[in-house]
């Protein structure tokens, strides 16, 4: 990995922003991610964020931490916290920016316990495949203090698969329809491509049973878009 991202977040944090990242997947065309946004304030953030963040107690572990926005919010309210992320320059800025506990670090690399464990922004991203979510949420799971719950958020992209008559076209041979291949530009340099995944509620509710999780919907959203809060049962 590059660390295209981390390089967009360091540039704007420092003032030398120039120009927005670009993303784009296997079935949808380039698209501008702003990185300004990536910076927001709670009053910015979407309605399914904002409900995460309140619903949070006790230690709390930000799971893909970015650019800090949600560690920050949490950490000003004085909580207990730890902000991790794969991107050493998003690691990088949350320092910058304040953050006192932040590590580069892997979730599955990750061995204390909180709380709450928050995923957002696409949660199960960090799954990556299908066949991995088992492994992620068992290793999750282990990291629950008891009472403990996880937040995160997702979305039904079936939606992207749909023709003109209201029909779909999601090949019945192929991976499932939410693992996507996901691309990343900066500057005119390419990230190296990286595997996402979106995971529709009942996917995953089944996939935390099967584990021994409980899992609740919390929240919808206006495009598909779900908070869900996984717990011990």
């Amino acid at each position: 990995m590059k660390d295209l991202f981390g390089q967009a977040l360091l540039d704007f944090q420092k003032g030398e922003f120039t120009e927005d990242i670009i993303t784009s997947t296997n079935i949808s065309d380039d698209d501008i991610l702003p990185i300004s946004y990536l910076f927001r304030d709670f009053k910015d953030m979407p309605k399914l964020e904002q409900k995460a963040i309140k619903l949070v107690k006790g230690s709390i572990l930000d799971v893909g931490c970015g650019a800090g926005s949600h560690s920050l919010y949490l950490q000003e309210k004085g909580f207990q916290l730890k902000s991790i992320d794969i991107s050493k320059g998003a690691i990088e800025v949350c320092k910058l920016r304040g953050l006192k506990n932040v590590e580069v670090k892997n979730i599955l690399n990750e061995t204390e316990t909180f709380d709450t464990i928050l995923l957002l922004m696409n949660g199960t991203g960090i799954f990556q495949e299908l066949s991995q979510v088992s492994k992620y949420l068992t290793h999750l799971k282990s990291l629950l203090n008891p009472q403990g719950q996880i937040l995160i958020d997702s979305s039904d992209i079936k939606y992207m698969y749909e023709d003109d008559d209201g029909g779909f076209w999601i090949d019945a041979h192929a991976n499932y329809y939410g693992e996507l291949d996901y691309f990343l530009s900066y500057k005119g340099e390419k990230e190296t491509p990286m595997k996402w995944l979106y995971l529709d509620f009942d996917t995953l509710k089944l996939a935390c049973e099967t584990i021994g999780l409980s899992c609740e919907l919390i929240l919808e959203g206006d495009h598909f878009d779900y908070l869900a809060k996984l717990s011990l049962p």
